[in-house]
């Protein structure tokens, strides 16, 4: 099935209508779609205020200075955010952190980011004993301090997890996806969709390189990770956005449209 997808994108000095042609199956699409819908029950940040975003991830999180990336994005935009972050391997680590614990109370955020490390989604046993009790214990916590919570969807290793029968990087990202939509839906937290981003910049254009190595994201994986975390926490597309990053202004401009599609579109 082949869907053309038609967008302008707004520069300083002109208007550019930029026409794609997008081909890739409908298999992993449903994902996306209630993705969207999960999405849509989070409260959009108003124009002007001040929103203070919390990431609790590992190396995902600011790998190639991704919150900087995503605050830059959302001051093209004109939304002024305020961003930090705690580390621990795991979101089972992050419960037993001290210094989560003392981030969580240390300031009113608005959102609260839940990265889990991005092998435990993809496999049913392990989401089900670590990612999930995990989650529901931070999502709880997470809401009585009267922030919002969601969930980073990773994204999946350049080859899958062969060794656990994920041969191939589509496998992996299918089953992230799922592992991450399921506690989503359980406790009724919208998801950022990075993942299924990857997969469907991937399907478009499979020669898009978007690793710095087997697992991690290169600069043009986490430019599209923050236009998918600008989608999700603005409620509003990422295309026109003037900041690039280090990509070339092509190249951001089609990651722009891919974000804004998985997460806004149908």
């Amino acid at each position: 099935m082949s869907l053309r997808c038609k967008f302008t994108t707004q520069t300083r000095k002109k208007t550019e209508t930029v026409e794609v042609c997008c081909r890739f199956h409908l298999r992993g699409v449903l994902f996306a779609v209630l993705s969207i819908l999960l999405v849509s029950t989070i409260s959009c940040a108003g124009m002007g205020s001040t929103s203070r975003i919390l990431f609790l991830g590992n190396s995902y999180s600011f790998v190639n200075n991704f919150r900087n990336t995503f605050a830059e994005l959302a001051k093209a935009g004109g939304h002024k955010v305020e961003t930090d972050w705690a580390v621990a391997r795991t979101l089972a680590d992050h419960v037993a952190s001290t210094a989560t614990r003392d981030m969580l109370s240390s300031t009113e955020w608005d959102f609260v980011i839940l990265q889990e490390q991005t092998q435990i989604p993809s496999i049913e046993q392990f989401r089900t004993e670590l990612m999930y009790p995990a989650a529901r214990e931070l999502v709880q916590k997470i809401s009585i301090s009267g922030a919002s919570p969601m969930f980073f969807q990773t994204s999946a290793g350049r080859h899958g997890w062969p060794e656990n029968g994920l041969n191939g990087y589509e496998s992996m990202q299918l089953q992230i996806n799922q592992g991450s939509l399921k506690i989503a839906q359980e406790l009724n937290v919208p998801i950022a969709p990075v993942g299924q981003a990857w997969l469907n910049a991937r399907r478009i254009d499979p020669q898009l390189d978007l690793w710095q190595d087997d697992s991690h994201p290169n600069q043009q994986g986490s430019y599209l990770a923050a236009c998918v975390f600008y989608a999700a926490i603005f409620h509003e597309s990422p295309e026109g956005l003037n900041y690039f990053a280090y990509l070339s202004d092509e190249t951001a401009q089609v990651l722009q449209m891919i974000a804004a599609d998985t997460v806004l579109k149908n």
